[in-house]
């Protein structure tokens, strides 16, 4: 029996978070690959976790520095480890390692998170993102989970590109994989259209800084000027875990909206005529414009919003930086049916060519089977990485012992 462990970082919550999505739709690929899967994290599940049991999948209960990882895992004999994020790997990559030496160790890295934090210091400090500091002490220790595993699975191309130019990281152990959605299901004349259509919405975790940013910035700066020459119109936002800083911004009277958490985010997607994100920081990709896109819903973003989205194809909709072109952006496209059509054009051309599942559910299958059919070979081309494995393994292990030892006196 093949089979799969995967460490997770939190329980996913595909109906609140792009990244809950993202690892629904990597157990999906591996079930479709015939593995048995066994989830595991260190943190709880909440009521908007997915019911990974109902799926089939094992879920087990995971302890941080404690020797039980070693004995399940070990009981366990996974084929395939995949750490969700590299704080995951950090933690228990080197027991995958002491206990499991031939299972291939895959790095989901969601986005890369040294990127998204060099960008928010950025803005913080009023720096142009272009002009980010992104040789931290964070990048270094997401690179060294990067080269310490077999495999890492980049949901940008944007941040590959920047890993194999900036950082010379090996081809062979990077694999680009996206959101991937199944085309065969939608139909572009299934939608609403533009008269059906009103109000514009932005969705988004606000445990996620840059969607955070993003509201307060349009409350600020951008809003005000859409909701002039759009007296009528409203902004819906929509978003789990919004603090007091969002929620009091709510006002009906401005038409701004803080209507929370959503369950049917094709729904509301579908009845708004735009979707509105102007993302001044962030990295990876925005699940959100995908969201958009599938439903047919224009976009209007920041360079930012829109990075590793539309390639070298047209974009859904329109991409700008000042808020004066931003509001300018969105009243021209709210209120011309022609563009709208064109940049729903545009966002299902998207999907199609640069996103459908059949793209990559192959390519990836291909991958695994040749990293199991040589993964020592595999590890030699990548001797950097096997002695970063080395050093973490004796610093971890020795650290994680001195955790045990001090947490039974």
């Amino acid at each position: 029996m093949k089979k799969l462990f995967v460490i997770g970082h939190t329980f996913p919550e595909p109906s609140t978070t792009a990244a809950g999505v993202r690892m629904m739709q990597l157990i999906d690929l591996f079930r479709d690959f015939g593995y048995h899967i066994t989830f595991g994290s260190t943190a709880l599940a909440t009521g908007k976790s997915a019911t990974l049991e109902e799926l089939g999948i094992e879920v087990v209960t995971i302890k941080l520095n404690h020797p039980s990882f070693d004995e399940m895992i070990g009981e366990m004999d996974p084929r395939i480890v995949i750490f969700d994020r590299y704080i995951t790997e950090e933690q228990f990559g080197w027991r995958v390692t002491q206990t499991c030496p031939g299972a291939i160790r895959i790095l989901d890295t969601e986005d890369l998170h040294f990127l998204r934090k060099a960008r928010e210091l950025a803005i913080q400090e009023g720096v142009s993102v272009s002009e980010a500091n992104i040789y931290t002490d964070q990048t270094k220790r997401e690179i060294a989970s990067i080269l310490r595993s077999d495999l890492s699975l980049i949901i940008s191309e944007a941040e590959l590109e920047l890993l194999q130019e900036e950082f010379r990281i090996p081809t062979e152990i990077l694999f680009y994989l996206p959101f991937m959605m199944d085309m065969s299901r939608l139909q572009e004349e299934e939608f609403p259209n533009f008269e059906q259509r009103r109000n514009m919405v932005t969705i988004g975790n606000f445990q996620h800084a840059p969607n955070l940013d993003s509201v307060t910035w349009m409350a600020t700066k951008i809003w005000p000027g859409i909701r002039k020459a759009l007296p009528s119109t409203e902004l819906h936002i929509y978003g789990n875990y919004a603090p007091q800083q969002i929620t009091q911004l709510h006002n009906e009277h401005t038409g701004f909206h803080v209507k929370g958490w959503v369950e049917d985010v094709d729904q509301v997607m579908q009845d708004a005529r735009l979707c509105l994100a102007p993302l001044r920081f962030g990295a990876g990709l925005k699940g959100k414009f995908l969201d958009a896109m599938r439903n047919g819903t224009p976009v209007v973003t920041t360079a930012i919003g829109a990075e590793g989205i539309n390639g070298e194809l047209p974009f859904c909709g329109l991409v700008e930086e000042e808020p004066k072109r931003v509001i300018e952006a969105a009243i021209g496209l709210y209120t011309n049916e022609n563009s709208l059509k064109e940049a729903r054009r545009n966002g299902f051309e998207i999907l199609q060519t640069r996103f459908d599942l059949s793209l990559f559910s192959e390519k990836f299958t291909t991958k695994i089977k040749a990293l199991s059919s040589d993964l020592p070979g595999h590890r030699t081309k990548n001797f950097i990485g096997q002695v970063l494995q080395h050093q973490s393994l004796q610093a971890s292990k020795y650290m994680s012992k001195w955790i045990e030892l001090k947490n039974r006196s």
